[in-house]
């Protein structure tokens, strides 16, 4: 553990993922927080206005469901459950529409089960969605599609679903707001010799001891997933806080370096865990090479490669592979996601952006391989 001080990990943040979850939306389940989904909105609002990209991921669809139809027990039927979410989503979209316009802001509604991030494509599309809309300073707001999960693809909790938005858009700050003030190393209902945890490494396995581990009631739902999704946020350099959602400016505060709240911070960099997870976790499905001009522009200049310098295509990919570039000599000078398959990008070679519709009836992204997806091997 480290002395408790102020970091400057959240005011350097430009990119930030905030969770909130149903018992603070929902106000313990008794319906839409209207004021407090204000003031989160309000806060959001503000920190776009000072050049951050922000995030939401937010919970309470399906109590919000319930509180519609008039159920006051949650279902246990899966059918059940993804009914209330189907009808609480509509009045949870609303509510952040209203409450972000209020602010001049922008809204957009994403629905995300695992199987999205899972697969390649679908996982490029995502981020290519809510990157294009940061771009617009429309902020989404994002929940797991509870209308059609089942028990093999949904995320289980938000919290994962925050840690995974986090590696997707590679935040630099996952802020989780709970309805704790943070993490102790003991119950503090329990333990009266338990401390406030102010700072800790991500992914630290005595935390997990701390939160009583993934099978005790505390863990249940409670902060073991908030400190487990702190460990896959790490996973792309971004840290963790984990705070009380009440708190007055609660997000304004944090943004500023407040000490409030517990730090997990992230110990590898941002772009280093982009590199090591290209590098080392994703098998090669392909190459492109590219003329000496466009070697130039990735290798010097940090550009993205366009298709017109590329002269030649090998493999079979898909969209979201990863595959390498290639000099004129064939060595590999840089590896990243593909933006078109193998056989779309063989129509491409050489060819300025404006004909790819002529070409390919559609066009997906202006890059073969954004510089965002982009790593070099030299």
């Amino acid at each position: 553990m480290t002395t408790p001080a102020i970091s400057s990990v959240l005011r350097d943040a430009r990119r930030i993922v905030v969770k909130v979850g149903s018992s603070l939306v929902t106000n313990d389940g008794r319906g839409l927080d209207e004021a407090a989904i204000g003031e989160w909105c309000r806060q959001m609002a503000l920190l776009v206005a000072q050049g951050k990209e922000v995030i939401m991921v937010s919970s309470g669809a399906i109590a919000e469901g319930m509180k519609r139809l008039g159920w006051t027990t949650r279902p246990s039927e899966v059918p059940a459950l993804q009914a209330a979410a189907a009808v609480g989503q509509m009045g949870l979209a609303q509510m952040y529409e209203t409450k972000l316009r209020e602010n001049g802001m922008g809204s957009a509604q994403v629905l995300l089960t695992h199987a999205d991030l899972a697969d390649r494509e679908r996982y490029l599309n995502a981020r290519s969605t809510l990157l294009t809309l940061l771009q617009h300073r429309v902020l989404p707001v994002i929940n797991e599609n509870d209308t059609v999960v089942n028990d093999e693809i949904k995320f289980g909790d938000n919290d994962t679903l925050g840690a995974l938005v986090a590696n997707l858009v590679e935040a630099d700050v996952l802020i989780i707001l709970t309805d704790q003030k943070g993490l102790y190393t003991a119950d503090p209902r329990k333990d009266p010799l338990a401390t406030f945890v102010h700072e800790a490494r991500a992914g630290d396995p005595v935390l997990e001891t701390m939160a009583g581990g993934a099978g005790s009631s505390i863990g249940k739902g409670g902060m073991i997933t908030k400190i487990l999704a702190a460990k896959r946020a790490a996973g792309s350099g971004a840290s963790t806080v984990i705070a009380w959602g009440r708190e007055p400016d609660a997000l304004l505060r944090l943004c500023q370096g407040d000490n409030m709240g517990t730090l997990l911070v992230a110990q590898t960099a941002k772009q280093q865990a982009r590199k090591q997870w290209m590098a080392d976790h994703l098998q090669l499905r392909g190459s492109v090479t590219v003329d000496a001009g466009a070697a130039h522009m990735v290798l010097t200049e940090g550009k993205s490669l366009l298709p017109i310098g590329m002269t030649g295509v090998e493999g079979d990919f898909s969209r979201g592979d990863v595959i390498a570039v290639r000099d004129a000599l064939g060595a590999e000078i840089a590896r990243g996601l593909a933006n078109y398959a193998s056989a779309e990008a063989r129509l491409l070679c050489r060819k300025p952006s404006h004909e790819y519709a002529n070409l390919l009836g559609y066009t997906a992204e202006p890059e073969m391989v954004h510089r965002d997806n982009l790593i070099l091997s030299r």
